[in-house]
């Protein structure tokens, strides 16, 4: 079996780095508000920030360096991505870190999809898929080990050196980049305009299922950012726990995409989306459930409990939406689908965070204990949408079959 070049594991390095940065912040939010003299809701915002520079700017930096080598780009993005950590390791203070994130995000969105691009074009055809998985996988690895340690790194030495942590990682993803990947593999890449985005975006279909991704994103993010204040409130987990509880957060998500990955392919993307949606609405409500009848003695096992389902039907759901929208785009346009996905999802997360903000500052029942309702109804909101689509069609296609075609 022909095995999978050098250099795309290099790409997934970087890929491992990014994906620690993007999810690191929740686990550090408490600490972190304390020593920037600002509420939890303004902290929470750095995760807006990042999310929405992200979303907004991917496709827009991507279709703009379009005409450069590859390779040239992952290069500079990869040594900006590493300068911003130092930035945000020293920033003296509240908005120095957020100018920090931005630029964190510009760099890490012109990455992850030029990663994806450039592996797709390193290997055969046949291969092609399985070289964007190893790429990606460096995410999953982020969210198993990568932020878990963060929060170890974080709560023993300080917040500022988890963005130590991850700008010497990201110095080392540079070099690779530098040092192994070959500097003609990069040159004469096509890149899809923002034009034909736009018009990938605007097919009904489309645009609805890109949408169901946004609620989904939302409604995890309401919760995910303020997850770490939120289960010290419900459960008798502490802070210094809280490491332990996300590296198990992380092992269940990346048991979530692999399952996800593979029931889609076996029983159809719909037998997938709907039940994983549905399950992280129910989880939600669990958490505020917790939050307003159980003392956090008995909430502890049950609030784990629903984090763990939680994280396992969340990613369950990402590899399916994928599989999806290339059924619904088509083939030929599939990688525009998933650039849009991507953005969507990162939407996505930056107005969770602010729902989660809004919430803090008035929920009615308890403010952290209503961050599990409102994450819910924007799940069972996805849930709504994807159904929707599934009823325009008129005619079952293969990639729905689980609902609304037999087997």
């Amino acid at each position: 079996m022909s095995r999978i070049p050098p250099p795309i594991y290099l790409l997934a390095v970087g890929a491992f780095a990014i994906g620690t940065e993007a999810f690191m912040i929740s686990p550090l939010l408490p600490r972190l508000a304390t020593d920037l003299h600002v509420s939890v809701e303004q902290a929470g915002q750095l995760v807006t920030a990042f999310a929405l520079a992200y979303g907004i700017s991917s496709p827009i930096l991507t279709a703009a360096t379009g005409g450069f080598n590859r390779r040239a780009v992952l290069l500079a993005s990869m040594i900006v991505f590493a300068l911003s950590n130092l930035l945000a390791c020293l920033a003296p203070g509240y908005w120095w870190l957020m100018a920090a994130r931005v630029l964190l995000a510009l760099s890490a969105g012109l990455f992850v999809p030029g990663a994806n691009a450039l592996a797709g074009a390193i290997v055969a055809p046949e291969r092609r898929g399985r070289a964007i998985a190893v790429v990606n996988a460096g995410i999953t690895i982020a969210l198993a080990l990568g932020v878990p340690l963060g929060a170890v790194i974080g709560q023993s030495m300080g917040w500022r050196m988890t963005f130590a942590a991850v700008a010497g990682l990201s110095a080392v993803a540079a070099a690779g980049v530098y040092l192994g990947v070959p500097r003609e593999i990069g040159a004469g890449l096509a890149t899809a305009t923002l034009r034909e985005r736009l018009s990938v975006a605007a097919r009904p279909s489309v645009l609805a299922t890109l949408l169901a991704t946004t609620l989904w994103a939302t409604g995890a993010y309401t919760v995910y950012t303020y997850l770490a204040p939120l289960v010290m409130h419900v459960t008798e987990i502490r802070e210094r726990q809280i490491g332990l509880l996300m590296f198990a957060w992380g092992i269940a998500a990346a048991f979530g995409v692999f399952a996800g990955g593979s029931l889609s392919d076996r029983l159809g993307p719909m037998r997938v989306i709907v039940p994983a949606v549905s399950l992280m609405g129910i989880a939600f409500l669990t958490l505020s459930a917790d939050a307003m009848w159980l003392s956090p003695a008995e909430a502890t096992a049950p609030a784990v409990a629903a984090l763990l389902v939680w994280a396992i039907c969340h990613w369950a759901f990402y590899p399916a939406q994928q599989a999806r929208l290339i059924a619904l785009s088509g083939v030929g346009v599939a990688s525009i689908a998933l650039s849009l996905n991507a953005s969507f999802m990162y939407i996505g997360f930056s107005i969770g965070a602010s729902a989660g903000a809004i919430t803090l500052a008035h929920g009615s029942m308890g403010a952290l204990g209503a961050l599990g309702v409102v994450g819910g109804l924007f799940e069972f909101a996805s849930v709504g949408v994807t159904l929707l689509v599934l009823g325009w069609r008129s005619r079952p296609r293969a990639a729905d079959c689980g609902l609304s075609c037999p087997k």
